[in-house]
């Protein structure tokens, strides 16, 4: 099973540079923005990214099904594997020019979250991960933090506010308070610092199975986790907190309000 994974990862890390090179030819270039229905913002550069993610997955692997942000879900509801494409996360920082964003790959096996692959294409840095096989940024293994108190941490949540909408108000400004510093280097970005011990906590109070998919792998094979906001792991949650293992339990005694 662990070559096949191998192999399952290969492609994703393939799919998610790949990807990240049509968003660059976006990047920084005036490029037109569109609403959602929800008002979110979405651009050229969103499309053509899953488009090309949905063309290459459904290639190699016909009968995998996918869910993807932009276009939804295509393939059997009861498919082995169904891969999470999130072809731009971060889009609010894509069409101001800050390069703080993502094209995010994950991948699961019957429900669960097998492998991830996160291209941060304007740093010129991926993070990857599969199950049983480590967690590798820029081709090298990497690992969380060592840090085991929260008063020595990097927090880095994706929002500085916000959190009042979601009754998270108060648990966020407990963290906020204990932690040792506080920088909003937000959405995809903040986990992957987790993930390669440059900060030990990223938060959000409000996710979709695609910006949380391709996170719990590569967090946890990094040696941290991918919780709730309870600590449950899981990537269906609607929320995300991601830690180096070593601050978990103070983190969330702080939320609780401990």
């Amino acid at each position: 099973m662990s070559n096949d994974t191998q192999r399952l990862l290969d492609f994703a890390h393939e799919l998610a540079w790949q990807a990240g090179k049509i968003t660059l030819r976006h990047f920084q270039s005036g490029v037109a923005v569109d609403r959602k229905a929800d008002e979110s913002p979405v651009t050229v550069a969103d499309r053509e990214s899953e488009a090309y993610l949905r063309a290459a997955i459904l290639a190699r692997y016909p009968d995998h099904a996918i869910l993807g942000e932009e276009e939804g879900s295509s393939g059997a509801a009861n498919a082995t594997y169904r891969w999470i494409l999130d072809p731009i996360d971060g889009t609010k920082s894509f069409i101001r020019g800050v390069p703080l964003y993502g094209v995010m790959v994950g991948l699961l096996r019957e429900g669960e979250p097998l492998l991830g692959a996160v291209n941060m294409p304007a740093l010129g840095e991926i993070v990857y991960a599969g199950k049983g096989l480590g967690c590798f940024w820029n081709g090298r293994p990497c690992r969380v933090s060592q840090i085991a108190r929260l008063a020595e941490s990097l927090l880095a949540p994706t929002s500085a506010n916000g959190y009042e909408h979601y009754g998270k108000s108060e648990a966020f400004s407990r963290l906020s308070a204990a932690a040792g510093m506080l920088r909003t280097w937000g959405d995809c970005y903040g986990y992957l610092l987790v993930a390669t011990g440059r900060a030990e906590v990223a938060l959000d109070p409000i996710m979709s199975v695609w910006d949380a998919a391709a996170l719990q792998p590569i967090l946890q094979e990094a040696g941290g986790t991918f919780t709730n906001w309870q600590g449950v792991p899981g990537v269906e949650h609607g929320e995300g907190l991601g830690t180096n293992g070593h601050v978990l339990d103070e983190v969330l005694a702080k939320i609780a309000g401990a």
